[in-house]
């Protein structure tokens, strides 16, 4: 019975999907119609229904139609119908966000006991029916750590003010669910929906400038300010509210597990607009949102602190608090005063006026807050006396939720981590060293000879730079950063800077550089008694197959510099070591990356175990599936177990921020997971059950991985015509046109494949259809193995079926598989000036995706690619049909303006309808880079 009930809710909720998507259609074409007639409104049917029909059933006749009908659009019709289908594709993408709120929502009500798969809850009563002692799980609470990166990567491809649009399309199709409604307010919310829809029609969807950092900065900001501020203590609240429920004899505060960090401002690599100046104001930007939140929210603390001395008693410690602040703080006269026999009222009142002084240099210590600390200490004295007499429900609603925000986001909101590359130390500690006679060719040393130089000048408390010396101005820069840094740390609180990675680490001294700069600004200090006190860790990055392989080493060597070993002692002996999937799956395809990765984190894992340093892996992961995209609870649980115990930090760019964090539900649904996920994870770790047949599933792992590393460089690296395949039969010259990122497309203004940064060679592969850094070579490497033989058949599936690591894998590539069309891809390998060329390697790309998409059936013995998840499955099902005009209205589009700017012209129009193409496309496939 419950199972035909949960079947009746799905379908009727799935309905509800449907029925929202065909409201919004509808809306859009009267749009259409009142803003182009009813010519493209037909027009815009008509290929529609055309593309729908071609994919149910494809035949050359209507194909050619098909293609002779788009061929055919005069300019500025062409120009329409381009939006209208990007602009569905945002309608969906609301639609299908707003459902998935939806559907959590009816779950919850209509589960009645049952608990949420995925749940908080879900994970807290694994550990109540394992039996897991009250103080293990203790333990496990306070073991547990995430911290989700914001940067400022450009992969987001829609504008701010879109999304704003969005934001409120949103919020009034989820008001259509209100049964209360009437007839007439029914009436007037379509009425508000269909002007945002015209609002949205009429609202350029493309910037006109490229964003500054400045603007980036804005953006990761309205995160805090729309959603994460109200989201993150909701967390915390409902696993301190699980945990009280099956563990009723402990009382429950749960530490600080999971935080956001960012990049933006802080990330200098390859971005020369991100310098020492900009991350001053990046700081100074994080603090002034922080103080303006505390400020509303105790504005609104006020309207429920109407409590009155003639009716309770509150605690002689919070009117000696009054006293103090009366004695220190004269309150604006224009502003009215509370009643005196309100002192709450009262309190919240000088508690304002000090958070409003907070970042006010010229104000007296005693009439602001010097540290989030104190803010907080306000805050307990109002809650005890709350709590003295009995106004618990006002002091766990309003203002234990404040004590959790100060202790989540401080004055500094969110640490802010700084990135450059490993050659910019090197150039600027080779010029400050041959200046100050120390070494004449620092960059030229080995590198055995560069640590030995580079401990002793740590060792030497004498400093290397002398303010009399003139430096080139990168040097000077460098320079400039470490002393910010030690500024932001007395200024905002050491939590704002903690973390300086290094991109392209290749050696020992890449870390130990950082460190002798931080000695010269006073984050690496020599006390009187001979310790060390050092406030910013050196973080490697390790990026490059080769550079995975190098990690453990490298570790090791600096796990053994006592010099390097004392800078660990501010961390409690934690090591931050971040890894990167973009560049590596660039680097070695798919397969290779993954397992790379896995290896990596073991054996760095196992290099730093015999000196009992804990590590915290940072992973680099991307949205697109090809640099190492997946839902956020995934990507925890595919860590291995023993790989955890330091605590875990991923990224988040892009599409990504946008589609997790800009509504609150969804926010919420993926923290909660999150959180779920890290719980499981740190129960693994203390009870681990790996299946017995993993050592030798991990020697066939490794050479498969060998085979599909060699298929994907065969291609990528050594075919000598691939790069033109790659530059004529995708978009990817237009896409760094397209304004969404202040930083460059390349680290180098070079036409070099390694110089080619891993988004925008994702971003042009998806465009293109082919999403090929998402798959390829994974078939060859596989049937390596299979070879046909059915008994290595059952291992693959024994594999699939009983290792995650391989499990995850394998869906991974079914995901790409299902949203890769070689058909449409093959319209892009027309642009190819060499036909020959692209006869041949499209027919490579062919055989190996066919080879791919057999064995994986095999594998999981499904009957169609993503029958695992038929709710992704039918949702790329449904949206293709209207994908498909875009793309071929892209390749037209594209045969038209190079061959024009290739005789020296242009057409700005034409380049503008391009990138109109490009934005319905990231869209319509929900990925960018």
């Amino acid at each position: 019975m419950s199972d035909s009930v949960s079947l009746i809710n799905k379908n009727t909720s799935n309905n509800l999907l449907r029925r929202d998507v065909r409201f919004l259609g509808h809306i859009l074409g009267e749009v259409l119609v009142h803003q182009g007639g009813n010519s493209l409104f037909t027009i815009v049917e008509k290929i529609r229904e055309m593309s729908k029909s071609l994919r149910a059933q494809f035949t050359p006749e209507m194909y050619a139609e098909f293609k002779d009908t788009i061929n055919g659009l005069a300019p500025e019709i062409r120009h329409q119908v381009i939006r209208a289908f990007a602009v569905y594709f945002q309608l969906v993408n609301i639609a299908e966000q707003n459902h998935r709120i939806r559907r959590k929502r009816d779950y919850e009500r209509t589960s009645g006991e049952n608990v949420q798969p995925g749940s908080i809850e879900d994970a807290v009563r694994k550990l109540k029916t394992l039996g897991t002692p009250t103080a293990e799980v203790r333990e496990m609470i306070e073991g547990i750590s995430l911290e989700l990166v914001m940067t400022a990567h450009p992969t987001e491809a829609t504008r701010r003010a879109v999304l704003d649009i969005h934001q409120r399309i949103a919020a009034d199709v989820m008001e259509l669910d209100n049964p209360s409604l009437t007839f007439r307010e029914r009436e007037q919310l379509r009425e508000k929906l269909l002007g945002e829809v015209i609002t949205l029609w009429q609202t350029d969807e493309l910037r006109d400038r490229k964003p500054t950092v400045g603007d980036e900065v804005k953006n990761g900001l309205y995160y805090f300010d729309e959603t994460l501020f109200d989201v993150l203590p909701q967390v915390y609240q409902e696993l301190e509210r699980c945990l009280h429920k099956y563990y009723p004899e402990q009382s429950w505060h749960a530490p600080t597990f999971l935080k956001f960090g960012s990049w933006i401002g802080g990330d200098r690599d390859g971005n020369p607009s991100v310098t020492s100046t900009v991350t001053w104001e990046t700081l100074t930007m994080h603090r002034e949102l922080a103080l303006q939140k505390y400020e509303e929210l105790l504005t609104d603390l006020l309207k429920h602190m109407s409590f009155s001395k003639n009716i309770v008693e509150v605690t002689q410690e919070l009117l000696d608090s009054i006293q103090h602040d009366r004695d220190m703080i004269e309150l604006p006269s224009d502003e009215v005063l509370p009643n005196e026999k309100e002192p709450y009222r009262i309190k919240v009142r000088y508690m304002v006026e000090k958070i409003r002084n907070t970042a006010k240099s010229n104000v007296p210590a005693g009439k602001k807050y010097n540290n989030p600390q104190q803010f907080k200490e306000d805050l307990l004295i109002i809650e005890r006396s709350l709590r003295n007499h009995y106004a618990d429900y006002i002091a766990d609603a309003y203002v234990q939720k404040l004590i959790r925000q100060a202790e989540l986001f401080g004055f500094h909101l969110a640490s802010l981590d700084v990135r450059q590359h490993s050659k910019e130390h090197e150039a600027a500690m080779t010029e400050i060293l041959a200046k100050m006679s120390i070494c004449s060719d620092y960059g030229a040393l080995p590198e055995e000879q560069k640590i030995k130089l580079l401990t002793d000048i740590l060792n030497d408390p004498r400093p290397i730079t002398s303010p009399y010396l003139h430096y080139s101005e990168s040097t000077q820069e460098c320079l400039d950063v470490y002393r910010v840094i030690q500024k932001a740390q007395q200024e905002f609180g050491r939590s704002c800077i903690a973390s300086y990675l290094i991109s392209m680490t290749q050696g020992a001294s890449d870390l130990l550089e950082v460190l002798v700069f931080g000695k010269e600004a006073g984050l690496y200090l020599h006390e009187p008694d001979g310790s060390v006190t050092c406030t910013l860790q050196s973080v490697p990055l390790f990026e490059t197959i080769d550079d995975l392989h190098a990690a453990p080493e490298i570790m090791t060597t600096l796990f053994q510099i006592p010099a390097y070993r004392n800078s660990l002692n501010s961390t409690n002996q934690l090591q931050e070591i971040m890894l990167g999937y973009s560049d590596s799956n660039k680097d070695g395809g798919v397969i290779t990356a993954n397992w790379e990765l896995r290896v990596a984190l073991r054996s760095i894992t196992a290099a730093a175990k015999p000196f009992d340093v804990k590590l915290k892996f940072f992973h680099g992961r991307g949205g697109a599936l090809g640099r190492g995209g997946m839902p956020l609870n995934r990507s925890i649980l595919a860590q291995p177990a023993d790989t955890v115990g330091g605590g875990i930090k991923i990224t988040e760019q892009g599409e990504v921020l946008s589609s997790r964090y800009s509504m609150k539900g969804i926010a919420y649904r993926s923290l909660e997971q999150a959180t779920s996920a890290l719980i499981k994870s740190a129960l693994w770790a203390r009870n681990p059950q790996a299946d017995p047949s993993e050592p030798g599933w991990e020697t066939i792992m490794r050479d498969i991985s060998e085979q599909a590393q060699q298929k994907y460089q065969d291609l990528i690296f050594r075919d000598p015509d691939f790069l033109t395949f790659f530059k004529q039969s995708t978009p990817l010259p237009e896409i760094g046109e397209l304004n969404i990122g202040s930083r460059p497309s390349k680290r180098k203004n070079s036409d070099r494949f390694e110089d080619l940064r891993a988004i925008p060679w994702v971003f042009a592969w998806t465009q293109s259809r082919y999403l090929l850094p998402a798959w390829y070579a994974s078939g060859y490497g596989l049937y390596s193995f299979y070879q046909g033989n059915p008994e290595n058949l059952r291992i693959l599936q024994e594999m699939y079926n009983n290792w995650a690591f391989f499990r995850s894998l394998i869906d991974n590539l079914q995901m790409a598989l299902a949203k890769a069309d070689l058909l449409i891809a093959k319209e892009y390998g027309s642009m190819i000036e060499d036909q020959s060329i692209a006869e041949r390697i499209i027919r490579m790309i062919e055989e190996e995706y066919e080879r791919t998409s057999d064995l994986i059936l095999k594998i999981t013995g499904q009957q169609e690619i993503l029958d695992n998840v038929p709710v992704i499955q039918e949702s790329i099902r449904l949206r293709n049909p209207y994908v498909d005009p875009l793309s071929y209205m892209q390749v037209q589009l594209l045969s038209e303006l190079r061959p024009l700017r290739d005789q020296g012209g242009d057409d700005s129009l034409l380049l503008r309808e391009v990138l109109l193409t490009i934005n319905g496309i990231a869209a319509g496939l929900r990925n960018t880079g």
